[in-house]
């Protein structure tokens, strides 16, 4: 029985290819900032109120002049046709019937307009990695044509977090056949046959018009995540000519740069640590949330990503000051297991979780969540106590 995200990460395993599943499911280096992101949220506590009327529970939110069902969306995540052919396109529908928003990676499988068209009600933003400038600034160009809402420019990775699973497993573009790889393949046949059906998934947006497939370096490139290390804050204006709508920063964990994010007139910040993929010495998603909240003063809406995993964490968040969040490894997870099926289970999971958070909380609304007097607990792990504590606020500053 897969109730929840746990439930349906060992189901993703054992229908993943190892090699496939440490990538979904690995982290950089010893996987500390991983374990952090979620005892964090674990060790966070909230309060009931009791008898107030949560005959009804609204968990409807407005971002950016769209109204999304849910507070969280599907954050952008690269190949996930390698874990089911059309995986992009699935997310997205997925999303879009749960009412909750939907980021594209740059590092999708899928034609970017043909993840817009098979979920062209949805709220979809594109998320941008910078390679190369020209090809960012038409994948920036095809995605505002398309009628994505925001663009997410991902700031984290100046260079690839040292992922040592992948390292192990031999994980590169492409695929070089090895006798581990070969007994892998032959271990996980419906896998193996569905993949060979579809053809080995490709980077389809590097190329100028998204219709041939992107030339080796190119994918090997973007896999490495060798990124244009001159962008500097400056460089925003750059994108400014070419995208007319939000744009937002993802990758920021320092209240310092939630503030010149606002001062070179950015749109949106999302927190996070990439997952723990990028450097496992960052600190904690939730940990570093209220710090940023606090510096831009309600100027522009946070968003948080990194260790979600229950309905539970999105409340916590929210009660943290977060606009909403993004969602990652638990979608794939779903989409490995049941494919549509399973990633729709995962988002019910989280919607169910939340609002029967909610209710238990005495918070029939977002708004009530924010403002209800319930106490945020103190991280306990001795690790990251000191960390927390000086960033989650005080009880009474906890609105």
């Amino acid at each position: 029985m897969l109730l929840n995200s746990d439930d349906f990460r060992r189901e993703a395993q054992r229908q993943l290819p190892k090699f496939v599943f440490d990538y979904v499911d690995g982290a950089a280096e010893d996987g500390h900032c991983l374990r952090r992101n979620r005892s964090d949220l674990d060790a966070l506590t909230l309060t009931p109120r009791v008898l107030r009327d949560t005959t009804a529970v609204d968990t409807s939110v407005e971002i950016f002049g769209a109204r999304w069902k849910v507070p969280f969306g599907i954050a952008p995540m690269g190949l996930n046709g390698l874990i089911r052919p059309g995986g992009d396109g699935i997310l997205a529908m997925a999303a879009e019937r749960a009412g909750a928003a939907f980021a594209l990676s740059t590092a999708s499988n899928m034609r970017l307009e043909d993840v817009r068209a098979a979920a062209q009600n949805g709220v979809q933003w594109m998320q941008l990695y910078v390679m190369h400038r020209e090809m960012a600034q038409r994948i920036v160009q095809r995605a505002q044509r398309a009628g994505y809402q925001a663009l997410v420019l991902t700031v984290d990775v100046p260079v690839s977090g040292y992922r040592e699973l992948d390292v192990r497993n031999g994980f590169r573009m492409p695929f070089k056949p090895t006798a581990r790889l070969v007994w892998d393949l032959l271990t996980h046949p419906r896998w193996a046959l569905s993949s060979a059906l579809a053809g080995v998934p490709d980077f389809v947006n590097l190329t100028a018009d998204g219709e041939a497939a992107g030339s080796a370096s190119m994918q090997a490139a973007l896999l490495a995540r060798a990124m244009d290390r001159s962008l500097v804050w400056e460089t925003l204006a750059w994108l400014r000519d070419h995208w007319h709508g939000p744009l937002l920063l993802k990758g920021v964990l320092s209240a310092q740069d939630a503030q010149l994010a606002l001062r070179y007139g950015v749109d949106g910040v999302i927190v996070s640590n990439h997952g723990g993929r990028q450097l496992d010495a960052s600190p904690s998603a939730i940990s570093a949330l209220p710090a940023v909240v606090n510096a831009v003063q309600g100027r522009m809406p946070v968003f948080m990503d990194s260790g979600i995993r229950r309905g539970s964490h999105v409340a916590k968040a929210l009660a943290l000051g977060a606009t909403a969040v993004f969602v990652g490894r638990p979608v794939l997870f779903g989409l490995a297991a049941r494919g549509p099926a399973g990633v729709e289970a995962v988002l019910k999971a989280l919607t169910d979780e939340l609002v029967r958070t909610m209710t238990l909380l005495g918070a029939p609304s977002l708004a009530d969540l924010r403002r209800m007097q319930g106490e945020l607990g103190e991280v306990s792990a001795a690790s990251t106590a000191r960390e927390t504590r000086s960033a989650v606020p005080a009880p009474s500053e906890v609105s």
